[in-house]
């Protein structure tokens, strides 16, 4: 426990995950409600690997998870722990028979995925389905909300083996399906109290004067300067446009909805980590199992339809026992829930900074896993070829077929005039600024 701690840079776990630990421990069924941003992946990835058994072939346990973002993130976490188990990822928007060959020469024996794709696999019979003895739905409450009761059913039902259900949600439900077999339950409550201390995320007004907010958000985001900011939309629609918007005044973000390519999402939200890109624009998509470290602020565009959804935005900030701020653009038309907090209000100066110019830029590299290229690969190509020092390269991070590195805004021109032309383990590559 303590070595894989020690790897996920993490000295301590809090009360939540604590709880779930000793709960696991007793040997019962498991369902666990707590805030958004509270850890609650770390929560049941522990007990789950306490729960393998070594030495065996074979997929030991299932999860399932509402959004294909969702499953890679965790898949990243579980790999982050440095165990001696194996995991793979799946979910739609790519081949199945792709995620099949992964598993035939992987053999995992975690399987994070969608409820769509793991019947998939399930169906044709892609993995052992009787070696499976441990099932975690996380995000159990979202997953309902997408309609996945029904495809969630069907993994339950070809899961001969289950002996332990873990389940995971940020809301209370008022009854657990009957189709989830959860047999003697404990049940952990930590929803007491509401999402967050009031002491670590502070929730302003931002007064708009027209009922149009382009221009007050503008201006808000260049007060707030490079801190990493999420927006909140409503609509695709409404992203799109603000997205525009901005990008028209010169302004550095991302936007993230529903309807864009997943390769299009993935390479948006990764901008955004590697702090390349400090503006997010999304749609609810967002506001939920996204794992992203040192957001400091969470813009409210619109206000949500309900004040779960209120929560749950804020809950992307003031994560673990870090501080945040929300900020609510309103106008003197806007109706104002019930629900919504007594707010200080933050006047605006008149004459706001221009907008900000992020430390990293994104580099696009068209080599990849496939490729048999790695990231110690990547770093020292930049380094020899680029003539990067290594506090001038961010994050790294490989797909199959290519990968993504940040480099420092200020030597990026040079660095890649140095590249030209270069290869990458004798192979030549495309490399330039990720679109």
């Amino acid at each position: 426990m303590q070595e894989i701690l020690k790897n996920l840079k993490i000295e301590r776990l809090n009360l939540m995950q604590e709880a779930a630990l000793a709960a696991w421990a007793k040997g019962t069924d498991l369902v666990l409600l707590s805030p958004t941003g509270s850890g609650k992946t770390l929560a049941y990835l522990l007990p789950l690997v306490q729960s393998l058994r070594p030495g065996v072939e074979g997929v030991q346990a299932v999860v399932l998870v509402p959004s294909r973002e969702l499953a890679l993130q965790t898949e990243q976490v579980f790999k982050s722990m440095g165990t001696s188990y194996s995991v793979m990822s799946c979910y739609g928007g790519r081949p199945a028979m792709d995620e099949h060959r992964v598993m035939k020469a992987l053999c995992p024996s975690v399987i994070i995925g969608t409820p769509g794709r793991m019947n998939d696999h399930l169906g044709k019979k892609n993995f052992d389905a009787s070696m499976v003895t441990t099932l975690v739905i996380d995000e159990f409450d979202k997953s309902l909300e997408f309609g996945f009761q029904e495809e969630m059913a069907a993994v339950l039902g070809q899961l001969p083996s289950l002996r332990r259900r873990f389940l995971l949600s940020a809301t209370d439900a008022e009854e657990i399906p009957r189709f989830t077999g959860l047999g003697r339950t404990c049940r952990l409550d930590f929803l007491e109290g509401g999402n967050l201390p009031a002491c670590r995320i502070h929730i302003y007004k931002v007064e708009s004067p027209e009922k149009d907010k382009l221009d007050t958000l503008r201006r808000l985001l260049c007060t707030l300067g490079n801190e990493q900011t999420l927006v909140f939309c409503n609509y695709r629609e409404s992203v799109e446009r603000v997205g525009k918007y901005l990008r028209e005044q010169r302004f550095p973000c991302e936007v993230f909805h529903g309807g864009m390519e997943q390769e299009d999402r993935e390479r948006a939200l990764y901008k955004f980590r590697n702090g390349s890109c400090p503006v997010f624009i999304s749609t609810d998509l967002a506001a939920r199992g996204l794992d992203i470290a040192d957001i400091r602020n969470v813009v409210h565009y619109h206000l949500p339809v309900a004040e779960d959804g209120f929560v749950h935005r804020n809950g992307r900030t003031a994560r673990w026992e870090a501080e945040g701020n929300a900020y609510v653009l309103l106008n003197e038309a806007d109706r104002r829930p019930d629900w919504l907090p007594e707010m200080d209000t933050l006047p605006l100066p008149d004459d706001t900074p221009a907008p900000p110019q992020p430390a990293f830029i994104t580099l696009y590299i068209g080599k990849g896993k496939k490729d048999k290229v790695n990231k110690v690969d990547i770093v020292g190509f930049l380094s020899k070829k680029g003539g990067l020092k290594r506090e001038e390269v961010g994050r790294v991070d490989v797909m199959d077929h290519h990968a993504y590195a940040a480099v420092s805004r200020l030597k990026c021109k040079q660095a890649l005039k140095m590249m030209q032309g270069e290869k990458i383990k004798g192979l030549k590559t495309l490399i330039e600024p990720a679109k």
